[in-house]
């Protein structure tokens, strides 16, 4: 297996490259390489360089973290996510904004060590205001530091803090866990622990439980260990990183000091190495009734696997109880013979029920619609 940083980058510039200059020479992407389940279509919604995290504002507003440095809102000309779309920019030359979540107004950005509060922002899209530090406290490490966040059902402002690391034994308390905060920065605790880096989680509508991805450690060859997909059913749980992974597997170096079965297994295993990042609960009606309250998780896919795998989105059916009962891809073709011309980033549900998929290599965000048929 390749398992060098610089064979990562040789292997991923060039991907991110021909998209770019694709895009700059006005040229489509080959969206009909695309696989949909029959009834469904996808189309870009707008282009947005280094588009990672999504969340949407209560009036139908769009914000999208970035890669790049960038925050960006795209608005649409007609009510619920239809019509022309035009793209603002909230902010620029940050370090890795590529997390996003909107409550009350205000759009909160993750930017390695610290989260920023724009106020009031749908009534300043042409002219935001200055940020506001809500924290400044995170760990600044750039291996596994981009930060997802999201705001629960319970209020709170949910943040990973990735391992600074393949595998190692961090402070527990300031690495490897998602945390949670009150929107003010105050009152800090860990709700999961264990997690190598999770990119992506969210709330069974139901239950109202989290649920995240977590991506497994590199160097054990090409097919282990899976990526998992994680359900947090009490506050505090441990995950198992770096003792263990996949629910199952002893890790070399560090196994020895904890049994698999101190900590809570997958709820389903996911590829390996496919890089499992947003995830999204579907909680639209336009899709046909089977999706509904169903995961589905963008796959960035693999870097260092000698055969790529994932560049794709995938589908966790769950059966009444919440129960994972199969693991599947619903989107695929972003990979053709060994090239990826696109990476799926995250998804979000969209006011009209719509699945919107940030690709932060084409730098471009989709909307992937059911019209109709058997699915």
């Amino acid at each position: 297996m390749k398992t060098t940083t610089r064979k990562h980058l040789r292997s991923i510039f060039p991907q991110a490259l021909m998209a770019l200059a694709s895009l700059a020479r006005g040229q489509s992407l080959p969206l009909d390489n695309i696989k949909l389940p029959a009834g469904f279509a996808i189309d870009i919604v707008a282009r947005v360089p280094g588009a990672r995290a999504m969340t949407w504002s209560d009036k139908g507003t769009l914000f999208v973290g970035s890669s790049d440095g960038g925050v960006y809102a795209i608005t649409f000309a007609a009510p619920n996510a239809g019509g022309a779309a035009s793209v603002h920019t909230i902010a620029s030359r940050l370090t890795d904004a590529t997390g996003v979540a909107f409550r009350d107004g205000a759009l909160y950005v993750s930017a390695i060590s610290r989260i920023l509060r724009f106020d009031d922002i749908e009534t300043r899209l042409q002219s935001p205001p200055e940020a506001v530090v809500v924290t400044d406290k995170l760990p600044s490490d750039r291996h596994h530091g981009r930060k997802f966040i999201a705001f629960g059902p319970d209020g709170k402002l949910y943040v990973n803090v990735g391992a600074p690391c393949n595998v190692c034994a961090p402070d527990p308390e300031r690495y490897a866990h998602i945390e949670r905060m009150n929107a003010d920065g105050s009152g800090r605790e860990i709700v999961a622990r264990g997690v190598r880096n999770s990119v992506g989680f969210d709330w069974d509508p139901r239950s109202r439980e989290l649920w995240f991805t977590d991506n497994g450690r590199d160097m054990l060859g090409d097919d282990a260990p899976p990526d998992e997909l994680n359900h947090v059913t009490s506050v505090p749980q441990n995950f198992g990183f770096p003792y263990c992974h996949g629910g199952d597997i002893p890790d070399p170096e560090f196994g020895e000091h904890h049994a698999c079965k101190e900590f809570v297994a997958p709820a389903q295993k996911l590829g390996p190495h496919v890089a499992s990042l947003g995830m999204r609960f579907y909680t639209g009606t336009q899709f046909p009734a089977a999706y509904r309250n169903q995961i589905f998780i963008a796959e960035h896919g693999s870097w260092n696997r000698s055969q790529k795998i994932g560049y794709r989105v995938t589908l966790v059916q769950l059966d009444n109880s919440g129960k994972a009962i199969k693991y599947a891809p619903f989107a695929e073709g972003w990979l053709q013979d060994g090239r990826a011309w696109g990476r799926p980033a995250d998804v979000s549900v969209g006011p009209d029920g719509s699945l919107f998929v940030s690709d932060d290599v084409a730098g471009v965000v989709y909307r992937i619609r059911y019209r109709g048929g058997n699915a």
